[in-house]
């Protein structure tokens, strides 16, 4: 990612195809018109299991791999990260990097937000709920081995194993990027966990939501960790999973994108949680508001379309939002 440009990403409704929003051949085509487009440097999906049920996020980021040859792909938030064996992780990934030709970048996440409040996800998997966020950092260090290295032994708390060693290895070198997603708010023991994780084990940074100044103290903490951790700051990717609508009546695009966005999560967001995620309104108030972001130096803004007319707004943020910000 070039520093001191903002790049930006489509997020595909991959859960759409459940809620009658998108359809697989229409995902693809989307994405085939990102390619072709000057202002689209990403793709990027959702992924959950049984908290949020849709599209499979590694088994679709096939399909988008063998549809493109210039787009970076990954998952926007791997919810269901610490779900997955790493060892089964680290093959299917590296066969997808390779499939790319080495543009993947694994984004993980704990799944700890809305997802699985009760566990019940979790304990079908086997596990705790509070035993994500401990699983996932045991899983990077793994992930991270398989892909340099031949004969992996490892003994953690979680996994255990010996003498393994994955093969193909991925196309990127020395390994495919990991960065972390995690949110700006909630209690300050979990929130500087969250940043110390980045800080130490990640290559970059995805933020779900949160106003510029939230998502500004974010990163300064993570760099500032960084430092401790004998890491230099400037490496640190950045990227926002952000909400895009663009329509001249902009209070028909913040209802839609409510609607949208609360049954695509299945809950009912309040009205200020979803204006912190969200560029809405008029394409001149669509830039303003990614302008602010691109202002605090973010690397990459990854936009969902939270309109039913997927296509319609596609062809409006390449034609009239994107080139201007």
């Amino acid at each position: 990612m070039a520093k001191g440009k903002v790049e930006f990403g489509l997020t595909l409704a991959n859960r759409g195809v459940l809620i009658g929003i998108t359809t697989v051949e229409q995902m693809l085509e989307m994405t085939g018109i990102a390619e072709a487009s000057k202002v689209y440097d990403w793709v990027w999906v959702g992924d959950s299991i049984l908290a949020k049920p849709r599209l499979e996020a590694i088994t679709l980021l096939s399909a988008v791999a063998a549809r493109t040859k210039r787009l970076r792909m990954g998952p926007a938030c791997m919810a269901s990260m610490a779900l997955r064996n790493p060892i089964v992780l680290a093959y299917q990934w590296a066969s997808l990097d390779l499939i790319s030709g080495g543009r993947t970048v694994l984004v993980a996440c704990t799944g700890l937000g809305s997802a699985d409040l009760q566990g019940n996800e979790a304990r079908a998997f086997g596990m705790e709920r509070k035993d994500r966020a401990p699983r996932m950092e045991e899983q990077i260090e793994i992930l991270k081995r398989l892909w340099t290295e031949d004969s992996v032994s490892y003994n953690g708390k979680y996994y255990s194993f010996e003498g393994v060693t994955i093969e193909p290895k991925p196309a990127q070198k020395p390994r495919p990027p990991i960065w972390t997603a995690h949110a700006h708010r909630g209690m300050p023991k979990l929130i500087e966990r969250a940043r110390r994780r980045t800080a130490r084990l990640a290559d970059g940074y995805m933020a779900a939501n949160g106003h510029p100044a939230e998502y500004q103290e974010t990163v300064t903490a993570i760099q500032g960790h960084m430092k401790e951790y004998g890491r230099d700051p400037g490496t640190l990717d950045t990227g926002l999973y952000y909400n895009i609508n663009i329509n001249e009546n902009r209070q028909f695009a913040f209802e839609e994108s409510t609607k949208f966005l609360n049954a695509y999560y299945m809950t009912n967001f309040k009205p200020e949680v979803v204006k912190s995620w969200l560029a809405y309104g008029t394409p001149e108030q669509c830039i303003a508001r990614l302008r602010e972001y691109k202002e605090i130096g973010i690397g990459m803004i990854t936009m969902r379309l939270t309109a039913w007319d997927q296509m319609g707004q596609l062809r409006r943020c390449i034609e009239e939002v994107l080139p201007y910000v």
